[in-house]
C-alpha cells in the first residue's frame, strides 16, 4: 500500500512539474529599432521586437530600466494577450531627458494572475528632452502595430459580443446616473446663484457655470471636427463638474458664514 502511494505521489510530483514547465513563458530581444545605442528625443519611441513561446495567453510589456530601476515618466505599450509562437511589439518612451541602461521583457498571465521578467537587454539610451527628428522605422515595427491594432479590434468584437453581467449593468448605469446627476448640478447650482445672489457672490457664481459652459463647448465643437477626439468625454464632464458643484457648494457656505458674521 505505501509502495502504491509512494507510486502515486511520484507520477503527481511528474505532472505538476510538467504542468510547470508547460506554463513557462520564454521570450527574447529579437531586434530593436533605433539600435540598444542611441540618443531620441522626447517623446521619440524605442520599439523592441520580442520573440515569445508561451503556452497560456500572456500580455508582454517592454520596461526600461537605469541603475537596476524602474525609470519613471515613461510611456509603453499596451499589450494584446499572446499565446503560442511569434513576435510581439514593445515601446517605451520618456517624456524628459533622461537614460536607459537596461530593457527587461516582462509578460503577465496565469492563475492567479501576476507578472514577471523573463529576459533582460543591456541598452545604452539617452532621451535629450528635445524635440525628435524624423526617423525612418524598420518594417517590422510597422508590421507588429498592424498585428497589434487587429488582435484589440478582435478582442474588443468578442467582448462586445458577450452579454453583460448585472454587476456590469449596474455599474454603467449608476456612472451614467452620477455623470448625468453632475452635469445637472453643474448647471443648476451656479444658474441659483445667478438668480438669487448679488454684488460680487452673484460673479463668483458665474465662474463655474463659464467653466461648465467652456468645457461642453469645446467638446461639441472639436467633436464635430474629429470624433475620436474626446474619447473619454464622460470623465470630462465627471471631473469638470464634480469642480463645479465643489465651487458653488464652498460659495453657498461662504456665503452663509459671512451673512452669519454680520448677523452678530
Amino acid at each position: 500500500m505505501s509502495r502504491r502511494l509512494a507510486r502515486c505521489l511520484l507520477v503527481l510530483c511528474a505532472v505538476l512539474v510538467a504542468a510547470a514547465a508547460r506554463a513557462e513563458v520564454q521570450a527574447r530581444v529579437a531586434a530593436t529599432d533605433p539600435p540598444a545605442e542611441a540618443t531620441l528625443g522626447r517623446d521619440e519611441p524605442f520599439y523592441v521586437r520580442i520573440q515569445f513561446d508561451a503556452d497560456e495567453p500572456v500580455s508582454i510589456w517592454a520596461r526600461p530600466f537605469l541603475a537596476g530601476q524602474p525609470v519613471g515618466r515613461t510611456k509603453s505599450n499596451a499589450s494584446a494577450r499572446h499565446a503560442g509562437t511569434g513576435y510581439a511589439l514593445g515601446w517605451f518612451s520618456l517624456d524628459a531627458a533622461g537614460a536607459v541602461d537596461e530593457v527587461r521583457i516582462v509578460v503577465g498571465g496565469g492563475k492567479p494572475y501576476r507578472e514577471r521578467t523573463v529576459a533582460a537587454y543591456p541598452v545604452k539610451l539617452t532621451w535629450t528632452g528635445e524635440g525628435a527628428t524624423a526617423r525612418t522605422r524598420e518594417p517590422w515595427v510597422d508590421d507588429l502595430r498592424r498585428e497589434a491594432e487587429a488582435a484589440f479590434r478582435q478582442a474588443a468584437q468578442e467582448r462586445s459580443r458577450q452579454p453583460a453581467s448585472a454587476g456590469d449593468t449596474a455599474l454603467f448605469a449608476g456612472f451614467t446616473l452620477l455623470v448625468l446627476a453632475l452635469l445637472a448640478g453643474s448647471v443648476a447650482g451656479p444658474a441659483w446663484g445667478l438668480w438669487k445672489w448679488r454684488g460680487g457672490w452673484r460673479l463668483a457664481a458665474a465662474a463655474p457655470a463659464a467653466l461648465m459652459a467652456f468645457v461642453v463647448l469645446r467638446i461639441v465643437i472639436d467633436v464635430a471636427r474629429d470624433p475620436t477626439s474626446h474619447n473619454l468625454w464622460p470623465f470630462e464632464i465627471l471631473i469638470w463638474g464634480a469642480a463645479s458643484v465643489a465651487a458653488i457648494g464652498a460659495l453657498t457656505l461662504a456665503r452663509r458664514i459671512s451673512g452669519a458674521r454680520r448677523a452678530g
